[in-house]
């Protein structure tokens, strides 16, 4: 394989996925897609940069991979759900089998850029769940010492939107010192750690794929649907 672009990666340690070990012989064997968020619209933007070097990453270990640029999406509730930006957004989204979001820590939180863009995708869609049993990843990036209050927050939101996050995460203190001038990211055990959060995003998403609709199969939705086709058949015509 092709580490031209992975200029610090020891070539004797990075290892392909074995994917025999993870699905059975009739799962589908597509490249995984993953979608990656990231939170910031700066022009020199450390969670975009760190975007682009998990896409790298993903990339090498066999991943269809999108980046969705957040410039000019609207803010919840500020446009209708027709706007293009959003509908790029949505259709992303459903397209997607994982996804990575990254965000600055802005204020002890995640930014309203990264916020906005999950607001934007919806429960469900047409009838369905465009998050649900999908796999993520978390990271953030912050200018001072290193904290968890993006990523703590960014798993809250996974859980919510009914995602399988993996239990490896990145958070990048001090980013301004941890990308040079072409906004590659140097050398260190926090690049390191990129590299198992991609690693374990793409392994999860190959144990997830044609398996999450049984996973995310649950009693109270059965009942509620069998209680939804009585009433059907047993409504009284007036």
């Amino acid at each position: 394989m092709n580490f031209h672009d992975l200029p610090y990666i020891d070539p004797e340690s990075l290892q392909p996925i074995d994917i025999d070990t993870l699905v059975g012989p009739n799962t589908s064997r597509h490249a995984p897609r993953i979608l990656i968020l990231y939170g910031s619209l700066r022009s020199r933007s450390y969670s975009r940069f760190l975007a682009e070097e998990a896409a790298r990453l993903l990339r090498w270990f066999g991943c269809e991979v999108q980046l969705f640029d957040p410039s000019g999406l609207p803010l919840p509730d500020d446009a209708e759900a027709d706007h293009p930006r959003v509908q790029v957004l949505r259709e992303l989204a459903t397209w997607s089998e994982g996804m990575v979001w990254i965000s600055p820590e802005r204020h002890g939180a995640m930014t309203g850029i990264m916020k906005a863009q999950i607001d934007w995708i919806p429960l469900s869609l047409g009838g369905v769940r465009p998050t649900q049993g999908k796999t993520l990843a978390v990271m953030e990036v912050s200018g001072g010492s290193q904290s968890f209050n993006a990523v703590n927050q960014l798993r809250v939101l996974g859980r919510w939107m009914r995602m399988v996050t993996i239990p490896n995460q990145s958070s990048v203190p001090k980013a301004f010192g941890e990308f040079d001038d072409n906004g590659r990211m140097t050398d260190s055990p926090l690049y390191r750690r990129v590299v198992d959060v991609c690693e374990e995003l793409v392994k999860f998403t190959w144990l997830m794929r044609d398996r999450a609709d049984y996973l995310t199969d649950r009693y109270s939705e059965r009942v509620e649907s069998a209680e939804a086709v009585s009433r059907r058949v047993n409504q009284v015509a007036h």
